[in-house]
């Protein structure tokens, strides 16, 4: 027969062997940190980033047109037709603009010799003007017309449809029909080229 006290140590031995697996009191609790989750410290939000503000400007320039001073087309006999290239005509238009266009017109006086009696004068109606071939720069149209010339201004290359700087160049002919009625001599005029 076992002693009470030998039983009483065979019923304590699993709740000792409890309390020793667990701890027991606030001693042998174990507590999970704040729940279980580590904390962040603080509580700020990020700033705002900065914007700038970056600015620059496009100069605008001026639409402007040469030609050459002086030219001379050779020499024909009466009844017949001369042809010559009187140099280069250049337009540049520097406006820099949204829709750019302009037109180039010309106009003549009549052909005189002498003292420019009617005899000696050969209309600027009997001369021919043709831009031929237009050379351009940029983003635009640009367009001949081939005409008689007269004392009246005249289109003779036109520019449409432009966006921002452009250019354009050519060598007009000018074909003069030489009356019959012509005597000899140098003929000279003035030959006006302008843009708007």
């Amino acid at each position: 027969m076992l002693s009470s006290a030998a039983v009483a140590g065979i019923l304590l031995a699993p709740t000792a062997a409890f309390a020793a697996t667990h701890g027991s009191g606030a001693s042998g609790r174990a507590h999970p940190m704040n729940g279980g989750h580590s904390q962040h410290a603080g509580n700020g939000q990020a700033g705002t980033d900065p914007d700038t503000t970056v600015t620059f400007a496009v100069t605008s320039g001026e639409l402007t047109i040469s030609a050459p001073t002086a030219a001379n087309l050779g020499s024909g006999a009466p009844g017949t037709n001369l042809t010559g290239n009187i140099g280069t005509v250049s337009v540049n238009d520097q406006r820099a603009l949204l829709s750019a266009a302009w037109t180039v017109t010309a106009s003549s006086s009549d052909f005189i010799t002498g003292t420019g009696l009617p005899a000696q004068t050969i209309p600027a109606g009997d001369v021919n003007y043709d831009p031929g071939f237009i050379t351009k720069t940029g983003n635009v149209t640009v367009t001949g017309d081939d005409i008689t010339l007269s004392s009246s201004s005249q289109p003779v290359v036109v520019a449409s449809s432009g966006v921002g700087d452009n250019s354009a160049s050519w060598n007009p002919a000018l074909t003069v029909s030489i009356p019959n009625a012509a005597v000899f001599g140098t003929y000279t005029a003035t030959l006006a080229h302008s843009i708007s």
